[in-house]
């Protein structure tokens, strides 16, 4: 089925597009006081799998604890991980960049504290990091 678009709508559209008219950040829209907005970042590098996997656990259940809105985890891009001296290991997925947050992802506890993983970051091969937005505690 081929669905005409009408005059009406290629006119507003063209009225968007020509308008200098900004668009609300929808991302602010859950912060209802940007002054109470926090971010904390934690660098992963050098950990093994289980000290990473430890590691974010308490630090998700602190920063939730403290009121922080956002987590930058740093796991690099895993371009020096030494994935090809361990056969059960692919070759092409870095260790903590995908494990880490199918780990977080995996645990019932921590998710029950996290709004969203951005998982776009994850699967971008040229992004080392990726962002963790949790709850407001009750």
């Amino acid at each position: 089925m081929i669905k005409k678009i009408s005059d009406k709508d290629k006119q507003d559209w063209q009225d968007f597009i020509d308008s200098s008219d900004k668009l609300e950040n929808k991302d602010n829209l859950n912060i209802k006081d940007p002054k109470s907005y926090a971010e904390k970042s934690i660098d992963l590098h050098g950990y093994s799998l289980d000290e990473a996997n430890q590691k974010i656990t308490s630090y998700i259940n602190e920063c939730f604890e403290k009121g922080i809105n956002k987590i930058n985890v740093i796991t690099g891009k895993g371009l020096r991980s030494k994935n090809l001296n361990d056969p059960y290991q692919s070759k092409n997925l870095s260790i903590l960049k995908h494990s880490v947050p199918n780990f977080i992802k995996g645990n019932n506890q921590l998710m029950s504290k996290i709004i969203n993983i951005d998982f776009d970051a994850v699967e971008n091969p040229t992004i080392g990091n990726f962002d963790i937005f949790l709850k407001r505690k009750k």
